[in-house]
């Protein structure tokens, strides 16, 4: 890496494809983020046409998110498949979808969080590519989105400033989750090894209490496993309950932490806002696919 922490073997084109495992993406918002991908001359976008195919909450039928997942990951040409958006509806092709991929999908970066975090999972688990937790087109509509969608592109052209700051310490592998999401994926066959690993959570739109079921549920999974340790990201957005819940989530994370066993490691900056860091899964790298 240079003086200005950009990634001296990032010249060559990159090329991304976006589809969309869990809901569609407005016409709107794939707009826009066209007229980003403008500005960063090293990086050439397609939109899969199934981005904007509607099967009430999901992007098209479960079949028909697996195949545009799959058309993109075994592209020879694309060299990074970006999860159009979150909600709900990877956990019901993800399996399927990494059970079909070739060759060619073995040479890629996947990106994406919250529900896009149960194909992260499962790539991760199956060894293909390197997942990573970014900012997707979707942070467009949230409030300074187009920063979070910035920082996904700049770093796809080589600039690291956008990588979680505690990478750069970490020493060990690394992965980040949506809470609730890496609370589903647990005990199914989508489930990696984290052994060894610091495991970066955060969540969002969740009670306070909820927090701390899904913080009882995950944390002592990951202890049994041999993970390396916890940090939390941030939780927003949390509804107000008939009565107060009497813990804040960090005081939660150390609780659980500490009645399992598993180091609580302090503050991670992902969440669902636009200040999302980004956080290739494995050991940390500035380049893409280090």
């Amino acid at each position: 890496m240079d003086g200005d922490r950009r990634c001296v073997y990032q010249a060559a084109m990159v090329h991304i494809a976006v589809c969309a495992p869990s809901r569609p993406l407005p016409r709107a918002d794939a707009d826009r983020l066209a007229t980003l991908v403008a500005d960063y001359p090293r990086l050439s976008l397609q939109l899969h046409e199934q981005c904007f195919a509607e099967d009430g909450h999901m992007a098209g039928t479960d079949e028909a998110r697996v195949a545009a997942f799959v058309e993109c990951a075994d592209d020879p040409a694309v060299d990074v498949v970006w999860f159009a958006r979150g909600g709900y509806g990877a956990g019901r092709m993800a399996e399927d979808a990494v059970a079909r991929l070739g060759p060619a999908a073995r040479t890629k970066q996947y990106c994406g969080y919250s529900d896009g975090g149960t194909l992260l999972a499962a790539l991760y688990r199956a060894g293909i590519g390197q997942p990573v937790h970014a900012p997707m087109p979707s942070d467009l509509a949230r409030e300074q989105g187009e920063r979070a969608v910035r920082r996904a592109l700049e770093w796809l052209e080589g600039d690291c400033d956008g990588l979680e700051p505690s990478l750069a310490d970490a020493g060990v592998p690394v992965v980040a989750f949506n809470l609730m999401t890496l609370a589903m994926v647990q005990g199914t066959p989508l489930m990696p090894d984290l052994a060894g690993h610091v495991v970066m959570v955060e969540e969002v739109a969740e009670y306070a209490y909820a927090v701390d079921r899904l913080l009882f549920h995950v944390v002592p999974a990951l202890a049994a496993m041999g993970a390396a340790g916890l940090r939390l990201g941030r939780v927003t957005q949390v509804p107000e309950n008939d009565r107060p819940f009497p813990h804040t989530p960090e005081a939660m994370a150390r609780h659980w932490c500490a009645r399992a066993g598993l180091p609580y490691l302090g503050a991670a900056d992902i969440g669902h806002d636009a200040d999302n860091r980004i956080v290739p899964f494995g050991l940390a790298g500035c380049a893409r696919g280090q």
